[in-house]
C-alpha cells in the first residue's frame, strides 16, 4: 500500500474520538477488547469495530495470548502520518523561508 493511502486511512481512523481514546489507552500498554471496553463508555462490539478500523489503518496490531487477543500500537500507520506531515510541513516551511528572504523591510515604517 502506498504511503499516501496509508496516511489517509490513519487520518480517517483518528477522526473519531473513541478511536483516539483507544490509541491513548494502548499507548500506555497493550490491552484486550474487554479491558478497553471497561475503560471506555462503549460496548465490546463497538470496541472491536474500532480496533478493526485502527488495524486496517496500520495503527494497531494484535497478538494472540492464550484465548485472548492483546492489542498494541503499531508504528506502520503512525510512520505514514509522520512522513506525510513532515513532507507538508517541510514544503510550507520552504515557502515561508523563500517569502521571508524575498521580503525587504520597509525602512520608512521602522
Amino acid at each position: 500500500m502506498a504511503n499516501g493511502e496509508r496516511s489517509g486511512e490513519a487520518f480517517e481512523a483518528l477522526g473519531d474520538a473513541n478511536r483516539r481514546a483507544i490509541i491513548e489507552l494502548l499507548g500506555a500498554s497493550g490491552r484486550s477488547v474487554q479491558q478497553l471496553a471497561d475503560a471506555l463508555p462503549i460496548s465490546r462490539p463497538a470496541v472491536s469495530r474500532h480496533l478493526r478500523l485502527l488495524k486496517q489503518a496500520g495503527l494497531v496490531a494484535e497478538q494472540a495470548r492464550g484465548t485472548r487477543r492483546i492489542y498494541r500500537l503499531h508504528d506502520e500507520g503512525a510512520t505514514a502520518v509522520q512522513q506525510y506531515l513532515e513532507e507538508v510541513w517541510g514544503t510550507a516551511m520552504a515557502r515561508f523561508r523563500l517569502a521571508a528572504e524575498n521580503t525587504t523591510p520597509d525602512r520608512d515604517n521602522a
